[in-house]
């Protein structure tokens, strides 16, 4: 789905951080949609949103309160569009844990309220955001999710003879992002320590800009039932510590319940049926019907090799000290100074 094309947009969970960026850009790039539904349940963020997108100047964009755990509220939410695009959730890894069925509530039965709902209104398609933590999960968030990828790919089984496609982005955490390691690395930095909760934690860099582009590329080119996993670099914990607060004591606190040291996008038990390009990787339904499509198609992939993860660890590149300071300049705190 080329959002050139598309009619009209609707984005869950659309006062997140994705969501508002997502937002500046479709209003930029694809002037032609006429219609943008930010659709979430917290009424302030929309407050906050129009006062940033007045609908004097975008008339195309809308506010509607509801709930993806409500279908019917959701359905309606419908009217007038064509492509979907998944971002809520409910993603606290601790939360989960004390909280485990509201995660089901939301993330299971949320995203199956969706994918019925766009099958009824006949949507030509859906693109929902995933997790790292979706890849071999050890905490409810990352298998909440999971189920939900695999609610997203599984519904190309039964959509019969409708022309919607759904598929899937995964990618780690957004770089600097509400609640990430950056931000809370510098205001922990003024006190003059900084915690680490492992020495030898590492992450995948995505930028929320870089997040956005990939998910309007994967539309561009998704025939449904794929994974989409972009080719990022990596970072150390203790460089991102170091870039922030040379001069800082790092106090080492251990890893909180259901944390991973690393991130993990792609399994090894996923390998037989990963492909990739250029820019990235991409996990194809195991009944092959959608490589079929691709070698039919002739879109230039490779096949990965046998037992290839794609582990935050073992990436073949590593973003330098230097590198995260000027990714925290751009993208978090352009006043920045190392403390």
């Amino acid at each position: 789905m080329n959002l050139q094309n598309s009619s009209g947009l609707l984005i869950t969970g659309g006062t997140g951080s994705f969501g508002q960026s997502f937002l500046k850009t479709a209003v930029s790039k694809f002037p032609k949609l006429k219609r943008i539904v930010i659709y979430s349940r917290d009424e302030f963020k929309q407050w906050q949103m129009m006062e940033k997108f007045p609908k004097e100047k975008y008339p195309q964009v809308r506010f509607f309160l509801g709930d993806i755990r409500d279908f019917r509220r959701f359905s309606i939410a419908l009217d007038g569009i064509d492509t979907v695009i998944h971002a809520a959730a409910l993603k606290h890894v601790p939360f989960a844990e004390y909280n485990p069925i509201e995660f089901v509530k939301t993330n299971v039965l949320g995203t199956e309220n969706i994918i019925q709902a766009c099958l009824d209104r006949n949507i030509k398609a859906l693109i929902s955001l995933s997790t790292d933590k979706a890849a071999s999960p050890i905490n409810l968030y990352g298998a909440s999710k999971l189920c939900a990828d695999k609610l997203v790919v599984a519904a190309n089984n039964i959509k019969g003879k409708r022309d919607i496609k759904f598929s899937v982005i995964r990618y780690g955490n957004v770089f600097g992002s509400r609640g990430s390691v950056v931000p809370m690395f510098l205001k922990k930095a003024k006190t003059g320590v900084i915690p680490i909760t492992d020495t030898n934690m590492t992450r995948f860099s995505i930028t929320l800009q870089e997040g956005v582009d990939f998910v309007i590329n994967s539309m561009k080119n998704c025939f449904g039932g794929e994974i989409f996993v972009p080719k990022l670099s990596s970072y150390r914990i203790l460089d991102i510590a170091e870039a922030i607060g040379p001069n800082c004591k790092k106090e080492i606190i251990g890893i909180r319940n259901g944390e991973k040291i690393d991130e993990e996008m792609i399994t090894s038990s996923d390998s037989p049926f990963t492909i990739q390009t250029k820019d990235k990787y991409i996990i194809l339904p195991a009944d092959g019907k959608t490589t079929e499509i691709y070698k039919n198609k002739d879109k230039g992939f490779n096949y990965v090799e046998k037992n290839f993860s794609y582990n935050s660890s073992s990436n073949k590149s590593f973003l330098s000290i230097d590198q995260i300071r000027k990714l925290i300049i751009k993208n978090v705190d352009n006043s920045f100074t190392p403390f």
